[in-house]
């Protein structure tokens, strides 16, 4: 009886699919089931049955795009997204989930699920790659964000709030002409950052997502 008891209460957690085609997918899934979620990889449509919210991870843009078409997930995810699924996308999955990248390829798709435009690599190749301190709304203290070929936000759009930002490096695409760029961004059920926190030991990000689909999933 108590076995019984204890899987009940595991399957009214919150499930959190985690894409799987490129990137630190694991870490993700390992982040959110630290902070009380149940997560699984998710690579195929099938496995999107049953998920409350996915996470689209950092990798390669234009070959995530790619990889989504081919396994069908793009399709499938675009359907649940347009229903209100939320989502989190990091570095990469930022770029999937905006609505314009404005240094993509012509044939690059994303999602359109969040009103921002972005840059890829803004701060630099894999070698300008850093870590920095940000200062972020909603949390005590700062949050030591991992950056590798990172992009930002360029265009905010009037639904969207942004939680960080930072000032660009001397690598950056503009050369520092900018004074701060934002890199953490919040719209409905949709949370996006520039930077990477699964490869932190610090899951303040991931339950600040958790939070959000725990408010609709237990509507």
């Amino acid at each position: 009886m108590a076995a019984r008891k204890s899987a009940t209460a595991s399957d009214s957690l919150p499930l959190i699919g985690v894409v799987a085609l490129q990137g630190a997918a694991a870490e993700h899934v390992a982040a959110f089931r630290r902070v009380g979620a149940r997560a699984l990889e998710v690579r195929v449509p099938a496995d999107l049955d049953g998920v409350d919210a996915v996470a689209l991870p950092g990798g390669e843009s234009t070959t995530m795009s790619h990889l989504l078409g081919t396994s069908g997930l793009f399709d499938a995810l675009s359907n649940r997204l347009a229903g209100g699924m939320p989502a989190f996308g990091t570095c990469a999955g930022m770029i999937l989930l905006a609505t314009e990248v404005l240094d993509g390829r012509p044939d690059q798709r994303c999602f359109g699920a969040i009103d921002i435009s972005v840059r890829r690599n803004a701060f630099g190749r894999q070698v300008a790659s850093f870590e920095a301190e940000l200062a972020t709304d909603g949390l005590d203290e700062p949050f030591r964000a991992v950056f590798i070929r990172a992009p930002w936000v360029e265009r905010a759009g009037d639904g969207v709030e942004v939680l960080a930002e930072i000032r660009p490096t001397s690598n950056s695409s503009t050369d520092g002409a900018r004074s701060s760029v934002p890199v953490l961004c919040r719209s409905g059920p949709i949370l996006v950052s520039s930077f990477h926190p699964e490869l932190t030991a610090d899951d303040r990000i991931h339950r600040m997502f958790l939070d959000m689909v725990g408010s609709r999933h237990t509507d």
